[in-house]
């Protein structure tokens, strides 16, 4: 059973401390609300009396886990934590307070959506809602909301699925369908916190023990920006460089090499996964993002895992560089794939537009990028996850506009050519290094020094 806890209840479960901020005067209303609709005070009348609230939600300031932030917490007591223009009134206070002094906003979400009591008036309040998570985010403060039960309607598609990450508590009802607006056929399981994150929707589900900690973790990550680039990781594998071509693609393709996982583990202190493109995808299996903690600096990551990348994958990297951008924070991408998904199934998902618009994301950024080639570089599928004028590369690795065995295909080349057509796509590091296509330095290449590639990137 997802919480019901109050919204007080709640922020004291995240919150060291909290103060409310003063509420922002409303206009007078007619009796009934604007529609005059009949009931409606005396609804408002025990709807306070049973929560010892005033509306349906409580904002102000707090600290979760020594992090200062403006918390929105729902009061789903208060007429389903409906939103209405008094509502509307608190959360745009509450969003200025944050850009003011410059926090974070987490918005506990436990809403059934709008007031039908106050009509269009109570919809329209989405758009301010909206404008004002907009403006916000332009500002380059993050916005984590945190999905409680439920999480419907319109309280669900701008306060929640509008936030930078979305957290949420097992069992919890989310969906932009309320229980009793759905298909009576369709499928509960659909409209879950776990089927949210299956869909590339939510970020985690995380337990009401957990959450503080995991809450205070992302909200230290992504308030702590930084101009310097991320350095450039140690490489994990072999140290010397390969022989040949064929030996490059030999060494990268070796099931022994160290992959992703084991390099972001040596290289974060610890760090938070950012998961799904928000277009009904995920890629958990090919594509790793987040951000993490390297030398007490934050740093975000996308990393490719070894396999074939899907478009999801390419559209959360995308996802991910964006918000880093926009935070400020340096990100590190790891290059390691075969190439994208080249399956039917990829082409209906739209392969070439979510790498187009990788490519377009690490063109685009101020934030630095670094990139660390770590084994196979199959081509756009991988270029498009490797930073221009700022990528290096492990021994172990290589880089080809085309998998060799392809291109002897293309070629019209037997099997028994593939070797020395690895040869001449010039794809070991050292070649591609001379090329102007990498960086090298005594870390990774020992006695080669930095070779650098911006003129010809």
């Amino acid at each position: 059973m997802a919480d019901r806890l109050s919204a007080r209840a709640f922020l004291a479960l995240l919150t060291d401390d909290f103060t409310e901020l003063p509420r922002p005067p409303s206009l007078p209303e007619p009796p009934d609300g604007p529609l005059g609709w009949h009931g409606y005070d005396a609804s408002r009348a025990r709807a306070a009396e049973r929560t010892g609230e005033e509306e349906s939600v409580v904002c102000g300031t707090g600290r979760v886990e020594g992090t200062p932030a403006v918390l929105l917490a729902f009061e789903f007591g208060f007429l389903g934590g409906s939103l209405g223009r008094r509502t509307g009134d608190r959360l745009e206070a509450a969003y200025a307070y944050a850009r003011e002094h410059r926090l974070p906003v987490v918005p506990l979400v436990a809403t059934g959506g709008s007031r039908m009591q106050e009509g269009m008036l109570a919809l329209t309040q989405l758009q301010r809602v909206a404008r004002q998570s907009a403006l916000t985010r332009e500002a380059g403060l993050p916005q984590i909301a945190v999905l409680r039960d439920p999480a419907t309607g319109g309280g669900w598609a701008t306060l929640g699925a509008g936030a930078d990450v979305v957290l949420a508590l097992p069992g919890a009802q989310v969906g932009f369908a309320g229980s009793r607006v759905r298909p009576p056929d369709a499928d509960p399981a659909a409209y879950t916190a776990e089927a949210q994150v299956a869909a590339g929707s939510a970020d985690a589900v995380v337990p009401a023990g957990e959450l503080r900690a995991t809450l205070g973790r992302w909200l230290r990550l992504l308030t702590a920006p930084s101009a310097e680039p991320a350095p450039v990781p140690e490489p994990l594998g072999a140290r010397d460089l390969p022989v040949s071509g064929w030996d490059a693609v030999r060494r990268a393709r070796s099931p022994e090499r160290p992959r992703a996982g084991a390099y972001l583990d040596a290289y974060f202190t610890h760090r938070v996964a950012l998961s799904g493109d928000r277009c009904g995808g995920t890629d958990p299996d090919g594509m790793l993002c987040g951000f993490g903690e390297h030398a007490g600096r934050t740093v975000a990551y996308a990393a490719q895992t070894g396999t074939a990348t899907r478009p999801a994958g390419y559209r959360t990297a995308a996802r991910l560089v964006r918000l880093a951008d926009r935070l400020g924070v340096p990100v590190l991408t790891l290059v390691d794939t075969p190439g994208a998904a080249a399956d039917a199934e990829a082409e209906r998902q739209g392969a070439g537009p979510a790498i187009a618009d990788l490519f377009a994301a690490l063109a685009s950024v101020t934030t630095p990028v670094t990139t660390l080639l770590i084994g196979e570089g199959g081509s756009g599928g991988a270029l498009a996850l490797a930073a221009p004028g700022r990528t290096w590369a492990t021994p172990d690795s290589y880089f080809s506009v085309i998998a060799p065995e392809l291109a002897a295909a293309i070629l019209k080349r037997g099997p028994e050519e593939v070797e020395s057509t690895a040869g001449q796509l010039r794809l070991a590091p050292v070649v591609l290094a001379e090329l102007g296509v990498i960086r090298t330095g005594d870390q990774l290449f020992p006695g080669t020094g930095d070779r650098r590639s911006e003129e010809r990137m």
